[in-house]
Formats: C-alpha cells, sequence, structure tokens
C-alpha cells in the first residue's frame, strides 16, 4: 500500500496485535531511486529462524516490470486476505481470465488460511507484505525489519499449506537496503508499482479507472487493496479496467523475478 494518512482504524487493529508478536517473538523517480543493487548484508538473528533461507536468491532490484512483455499489466493487491472483499475480487479476476500478485499481510494471512489457499489454487500468486503494515519499517532496527519480513513469510506459507510468496512488498514502499537483500535472499523479489489508483481513499470507481488509464504509460504494476475499509469501488473499478485494458490490446502477467 502507498503511504497515506488518515482513516487506518483497521490498521490500528492490525498493529496492536501484531507489535504482541514482536515483543513475544522478540512513483518512478522513488523507485529509480531505490533500485540500485546493494552489496549483501548479514540478515540478522531473525533469519536462521526460517526454513526459507535455504530459497534461491533473487534480485535484490525492485521489480515492476512484467513477464507477459512490452505490452503486459501485472495487478498487485494489498493488505488482504478479506473475507468480504478477497472473494469478490478473486470472482472479478476469474470472469476475465487474469492472474493477480496478493501482496498479504501476515496477520491477516494467519486469520483467514482459507483464503489464502484459494488465492493459491486459483493461480495467483502471493507476496509478503510484512507482519503489521509498518509504513516506517525504513526507520526501524535490522532486527525488527527481519522480524516484520520472516514472521510474515512463514505465517503466509503455513496459511497456504506450503505455498511461499515470491516477492516481497514493503508497506508504503518503506524498502531499505537490509529489507531488499533479506527478502530476496529467502526467494521474494522486492515489488514496487507504477501505478497507485488511490483505491485506497475510496476516491469513486471513475477516479479509480480514470488513474489507471492515464497513469499506466508510467509503467504496468498496478496497485489495488482488498483490505483496509470497504473496497466496493475498487471491485467496481477492476470489473471495468480489466476487459477495457483487454481490448486495448494489453496482456496480463506477473511482475519478473
Amino acid at each position: 500500500m502507498a503511504r497515506h494518512s488518515g482513516g487506518r482504524g483497521w490498521y490500528g487493529k492490525t498493529v496492536g496485535a501484531a507489535l504482541g508478536l514482536v515483543v513475544a517473538a522478540a512513483g518512478a523517480s522513488m523507485w529509480a531511486a531505490q533500485a540500485g543493487a546493494v552489496s549483501p548484508s548479514s540478515p540478522g538473528p531473525a533469519a536462521s529462524a526460517s526454513p526459507a533461507a535455504a530459497q534461491q536468491r533473487v534480485a535484490v532490484t525492485i521489480a515492476h516490470a512484467s513477464d507477459a512483455g512490452a505490452r503486459g499489466v501485472n495487478i498487485t493487491i494489498d493488505d488482504g486476505p478479506d473475507p468480504v472483499w478477497t472473494p469478490q475480487m478473486l470472482d472479478v479476476l476469474d470472469e476475465f481470465g487474469v492472474k493477480a500478485t496478493f501482496c498479504m499481510v501476515g496477520t491477516q494471512a494467519q486469520a483467514h488460511p482459507d483464503l489464502v489457499k484459494k488465492v493459491v489454487a486459483a493461480g495467483h500468486r502471493l507476496c509478503d507484505h510484512s507482519v503489521s503494515h509498518d509504513t516506517a519499517m525504513d526507520k526501524k532496527s535490522e532486527q525488527y525489519q527481519a522480524q516484520q519480513i520472516l514472521d510474515a513469510e512463514r505465517m503466509i506459507t503455513e496459511a497456504s499449506g506450503g505455498v511461499r510468496p515470491m516477492y516481497y512488498r514493503a508497506p508504503g514502499g518503506a524498502f531499505t537496503p537490509y529489507s531488499r537483500t533479506l527478502a530476496a535472499s529467502h526467494g521474494m523479489r522486492p515489488l514496487g508499482w507504477n501505478v497507485d489508483t488511490k483505491d485506497f481513499e475510496r476516491p469513486g470507481t471513475d477516479a479509480i479507472v480514470a488513474t489507471v488509464q492515464r497513469e499506466l504509460p508510467n509503467g504496468p504494476t498496478l496497485l489495488f487493496h482488498d483490505a483496509g475499509g470497504d473496497r466496493s469501488q475498487t471491485v467496481a473499478a477492476l470489473r471495468r479496467i480489466l476487459p477495457q485494458l483487454k481490448e486495448q490490446g494489453y496482456s496480463f502477467g506477473f511482475p519478473v523475478r
């Protein structure tokens, strides 16, 4: 999710629960600035706690391109799963034969393992979106970052029945060289976005659709949300956007790894 201010009651509950776990356990220019290669660093004490440490390393740069080529579009959906909105989005994606990448918050995945399994069974990909969606993660210690990333990886993997997330998207784009290197060492490609639809702010279905059409030239990765509030506008917007893009000659793929 992009960095938004205000209107985040849902996250107050999620962050409160996730901080308990912590205590118990222990646009385009921005992306260009953050996406440079970094030297591998020690993943910190929490890294060895995850069996994903044996995963094949992927690039540490922040992915934006689509594996569907120059006319490819990546649908990415953040903050769920949610028992009301995720099933509706799965229905719309199925209606138009589109696969998406679901960036899941660890506590949400843990609370709704049935939905995580449905996402996987439908052929979509999983993405680690941290334990508690802390958009200030880049200001926190490496130990804290490791806990947020690796505990969420474990929660999502367990909820899915053993399918690991293939990407890591920092909440609000709060990547650090350390977090990108850690995620990549666990087989999770850092994942950015090119088009923030602002659907989190509920600007209206027409506004969401217009944002996609206006900003798609910026790049292929579109950001939507399936949790954190009423997502009916997002569902309605997807139902219009997917066939429009197909008619314009776009195809749908996954972010490159």
